[in-house]
């Protein structure tokens, strides 16, 4: 018989069928890759050409530097924030779109239930119904200009082919800028900035409910030694309390210490302790300076990520007097305003001024169920519900119980309502009122505009050109009355509370200090009277504000170019003690019989006292210091965490104080009684980081600091799709400094912008950010700028020559 069809005939047949197959893929290929081509690039920002815009009264130029760096030439305010809101838009929306929906609690909406617990705990605050509130209150002229920002935002965004690539990838169409979503930008910020008062305040209550009193104000200091405020002198940290008061050996029988329980009793881990970062900010006046002008130097530092929260502009327009306004600094994109920076006349910059502006609120129970007691009387609980939108998901209801004071947030380690009176909620809280400063000619006018700022409580500095400086605060003061709010309390009697805000006049102001000379880095800044207003919501160490003071009272001549060296010092001042403590340690007889500390021991002799990234010796020493902290204050604070497993000791930032006492003084008493004595629990601090720091297998020599402290700016994205990463992400880079040197840079968090200015001298001015201007990853400006950022190169304030030029045009309604 005749085999079944021709072979050769069917391999023919199967080698069309394969090439048509092979050509048809290509071809869907091809179409889906033409496709995301064009929907990717059709999301890039205008750069150049010509742009009608419905609600501009005259024709706005935006003209691009070659780092994408705008600027906005406009005939009148308005219409400048017009053009602003459309270049954030262009370049920033999702970030935009991030800020607002993180303050509003409605992130689960856009990327869908995994931000369901950020949702949860931010739309407790109810941070959109507080904004419109917010606008309502706002003057029509500021209505005018939020207007007219938003319709850029709006304008922006359709002006794009396509919308941010974000959204290709979340399947989601983006939803448009409302006037009110400016202040939820801000309210993100102050998410951002005092969300840890209440837990630190809550920790303060459960040290003083369950320790003695004297042991609980020895661990929880006011300041050290460490302190460098512009009025008044260092806190010295309280004395231990004596063995008649507390005493270790008679506590309850510890766990044995080892690897799984090592640190029971603190939340953090002792890397984790010091993740906390901060600002810097300082300024010199004229007589200091070779040009007779003030001297303003900013550095914000924040998380670090892609796109950087800040966004660098260039703002002209009439100042209707026949001259015109320059104002260069950088931008929140969703607020049309330049929040650091300088108008040819005065300058000003921040830092975050942890002052105590939330109390927590003990509720007692009225006499019918569902109520609560206040000064007038028994109140019952307002009871709104929420509805949590959820992408791919059902609708979440969250329900939210409001007091006269605040909403409730918890319960407290006795199982008692507590609830929140927080700044944040009061409708003076944000407002546009820094926009004024722009108009500023001295530090006395700006001084006026900055108390009256609706924002999170700032230190902030100002320089003008005739040579002045000054210091205060922005943001509203409540007046307390019946206690210091350091502790949760019950407000019922009417005996404690808040009774109005502080007038501008009330404000505290330093202003041309004889020195010459004022600085801030988020420590504890005034004493006395101005302390009691501000009172202390969680001051940092001051070792990083001692090491800016000192190093400007070491020369009586400053230029930008000595406040970028400032801002890029790396000595390890701090840690300099800690050093010589492990030296002995490694140096005592016990510490000999053990050869495999001999490498350690040469390492942190030969440390040289920076962090360095080629340093081993100040990575075993920061690492030593977190060790002895975990073993000397583990056993002290373990009743606080098993009556509250939200206890976290590490939100008490003075630790240090208490710490160096325990070392130095080494009382028995106070000493695990794991340990025979305080060398000891040393060397067993230094064995465990000698292990830590080997815990991978390679040499310890390949441990050096920058193997640590690497920084990888990440694009939010990049983290839940990490094969976007190479696409998204900056390279990880190993940089120097810490936490407690002006050269703030530890994982994750840095300098967000570094500024030095001297106004009406912006030619010599100095500013760089990490990472680029644009948020697409395909904009030539993503990553535009960043590698001056990360060597500490003196990037020039002013924009470049243009490079590209766009014009924005009115158009009719």
């Amino acid at each position: 018989m005749r085999p079944f069809g021709n072979p050769s005939r069917a391999r023919d047949r199967w080698r069309r069928w394969a090439l048509v197959a092979t050509l048809g893929l290509l071809a869907s290929l091809t179409g889906v890759g033409g496709w995301l081509y064009l929907r990717l690039h059709g999301s890039l920002a205008r750069l150049e050409g010509v742009v009608p815009l419905v609600g501009l009264s005259a024709p706005v130029a935006v003209e691009r530097d070659s780092l994408g760096i705008p600027t906005i030439r406009g005939e009148n305010r308005l219409d400048v924030a017009h053009a602003t809101g459309f270049v954030h838009a262009q370049e920033r929306f999702f970030q935009m779109d991030l800020l607002r929906r993180t303050a509003a609690g409605e992130l689960a909406a856009l990327v869908g239930a995994g931000a369901l617990n950020w949702d949860r705990a931010h739309r407790l605050h109810r941070f959109r119904q507080r904004a419109r509130q917010a606008l309502t209150a706002t003057p029509p002229a500021d209505q005018a200009l939020v207007a007219a920002y938003a319709a850029g935002v709006n304008a922006g965004l359709a002006a794009l082919s396509a919308p941010p690539f974000e959204y290709l990838l979340l399947r989601i169409a983006p939803e448009p800028w409302r006037p009110e979503d400016a202040a939820l930008v801000v309210h993100a910020m102050y998410l951002d900035l005092q969300s840890q008062q209440w837990p630190r305040e809550s920790a303060r209550g459960v040290l003083r409910d369950r320790l003695p009193p004297e042991l609980a104000a020895f661990l929880d200091s006011p300041g050290t030694e460490w302190d460098a405020p512009l009025q008044g002198e260092p806190f010295p940290a309280p004395p231990p309390p004596g063995p008649e008061i507390f005493d270790l050996r008679h506590q309850r029988s510890p766990q044995p210490l080892t690897g799984e329980n090592r640190g029971a009793g603190i939340a953090f881990s002792t890397q984790m302790v010091e993740m906390l970062s901060g600002s810097n900010n300082w300024a010199v006046a004229g007589r200091l300076t070779a040009h007779g002008g003030a001297l303003l130097a900013n550095d914000m530092h924040l998380p670090l990520r892609l796109p950087n929260i800040w966004y660098r502009a260039t703002l002209i327009y009439p100042d209707g007097r026949g001259g015109e306004r320059r104002i260069h600094g950088v931008t929140l994109p969703g607020t049309p305003a330049v929040v650091a920076g300088g108008n040819g006349r005065v300058a000003w910059g921040h830092t975050n001024s942890e002052g105590d502006w939330a109390d927590l609120v003990i509720l007692e129970p009225g006499t019918e169920n569902g109520t609560y007691r206040t000064p007038e009387g028994p109140r019952p609980f307002v009871r709104s519900w929420e509805t949590l939108v959820v992408k791919d998901a059902a609708p979440e209801r969250l329900e939210i119980l409001e007091t006269v004071w605040g909403p409730v947030v918890d319960r407290d380690h006795q199982g008692r309502q507590r609830a929140l009176r927080w700044v944040a909620h009061d409708a003076r809280a944000v407002n546009l009122n820094l926009l004024a400063l722009e108009g500023a000619a001295t530090v006395n006018a700006a001084l006026d505009i900055v108390n009256r700022a609706g924002a999170p409580a700032q230190n902030v500095l100002l320089a003008d050109a005739d040579g002045h400086i000054a210091w205060t605060l922005s943001g509203p003061i409540p007046r307390r009355f019946g206690h210091d709010g350091r502790l949760p309390s019950s407000w019922a009697d009417g005996r404690r509370g808040w009774s109005g805000w502080l007038e501008p006049a009330e404000y505290p102001r330093i202003v041309d200090p004889p020195g010459g000379r004022l600085w801030t880095a988020n420590g504890r800044v005034v004493d006395g009277a101005w302390l009691s207003v501000l009172g202390d919501g969680g001051y940092m160490l001051g070792a990083r504000a001692r090491q800016i003071r000192d190093g400007l009272l070491t020369r009586d001549r400053f230029d930008e170019r000595d406040f970028l060296a400032l801002q890029l010092d790396d000595r390890a001042l701090f840690l300099a003690r800690w050093r010589e403590l492990l030296l002995a340690t490694l140096t005592s007889d016990a510490a000999r019989a053990k050869p495999q500390w001999d490498e350690l021991r040469r390492h942190v002799a030969d440390w040289g006292g920076r962090a360095a990234t080629a340093s081993v010796g100040y990575r075993a020493v920061r690492a030593f210091r977190l060790q002895v902290w975990e073993r000397a204050f583990a056993p002290l604070t373990a009743v606080c965490r098993r009556a509250d497993p939200r206890f976290d000791y590490s939100l008490l930032r003075q630790s240090e104080g208490p710490l160096w006492e325990l070392v130095s003084q080494r009382p028995p008493h106070l000493l695990d009684p794991r340990y025979p004595d305080w060398p000891a629990l040393l060397l067993d601090a230094a064995d465990a980081t000698l292990a830590e720091l080997t815990a991978d297998g390679r040499p310890l020599a390949a441990h050096t600091w920058g193997d640590y402290n690497q920084i990888h700016i990440q694009h939010p994205f990049s983290r839940f799709l990490p094969w976007l990463s190479g696409w998204l992400d900056l390279p990880a880079q190993a940089l120097p400094g810490d936490l407690h040197m002006p050269r703030l840079q530890i994982p994750g968090s840095g300098p967000s912008e570094r500024l030095a200015i001297a106004p009406g001298r912006e030619r010599d001015g100095i500013l760089h950010l990490p990472g680029g201007q644009s948020g697409h990853p395909l904009s030539p400006f993503y990553r535009a700028g960043h590698a001056a950022w990360a060597a500490g190169e003196p990037s020039p304030l002013l924009p470049g020559p243009t490079v590209h030029r766009l014009r924005l045009e009115p158009k009719a309604p």
